[in-house]
């Protein structure tokens, strides 16, 4: 399974902390939060990535290269400083992401930091490539203090739904390469509400993690997740 690791965004709340640094390469226990993202796919078995690029993205190639470093594959697939949101970043790497079998392929965030356990995303892409009704599936976490109104539910039998007990979207995801065939690639367009259709015709499974999961989105809240990370405090909204 492949994945897209996105890191193209401008990040302006990090500002002035990345005013002159892509968001993924600001730090917290000692290494970029890009590179927690990419050491845990490794270790999950996903060692062929594609990262997108966006503000100051020459940085992240100086960093990574081609991942041989860090036991990985990494192809990019380059965007405008100003970005093409998630969706338009999906369709516009496609060509990189699909497989000679049209494997089912993971996105996920480059500035978040969690210890999900990427493994699992296999069994998803897996129950995806034999199912047919199926053309996602979306890890959900626990509210976060920024976001407490949540954005998905989960009903019993592991669908996700727009009603219910709302859940925040983690930013973590798997989906079937023909969802995005026919989108505009090398443009601007968000995935939601596009997605929202799946979602409201049962084909998006998911899970409800409920262990640790941030989106670092200020200046504050990365030195609060770097301090807890070194054992200094605990992390702001911690599972």
């Amino acid at each position: 399974m492949r994945a897209l690791v996105l890191a193209a965004g401008r990040g302006q709340r990090m500002s002035p902390l990345s005013d002159n640094c892509p968001k993924p390469l600001l730090e917290v226990g000692g290494k970029p939060l890009l590179l927690w993202q990419i050491e845990r796919l490794r270790d999950a078995g996903v060692k062929e990535l594609v990262i997108n690029l966006g503000w100051h993205g020459q940085r992240i190639v100086q960093r990574l290269g081609d991942g041989a470093a860090l036991g990985v594959r990494i192809v990019y697939s380059p965007e405008p400083p100003t970005a093409w949101e998630t969706g338009g970043a999906v369709a516009s790497a496609l060509p990189l992401l699909r497989d000679a079998h049209d494997t089912p392929f993971a996105v996920l965030s480059g500035d978040i930091h969690t210890d999900y356990d990427y493994a699992r995303l296999h069994d998803a892409a897996a129950r995806i490539a034999d199912d047919p009704g199926t053309s996602a599936h979306f890890v959900l976490t626990d509210n976060p203090p920024h976001h407490p109104r949540g954005d998905m539910a989960l009903d019993a039998g592991g669908r996700v739904r727009r009603d219910g007990t709302l859940l925040n979207y983690g930013n973590i995801a798997v989906f079937r390469a023909a969802l995005f065939e026919a989108q505009p690639a090398h443009c601007a367009w968000r995935l939601f509400p596009w997605l929202y259709a799946e979602v409201d015709a049962g084909r998006v499974s998911g899970e409800h993690y409920r262990g640790a999961w941030h989106n670092v989105g200020t200046p504050r809240e990365l030195a609060a997740l770097d301090a807890a990370l070194r054992g200094a405090a605990p992390a702001p909204g911690a599972a």
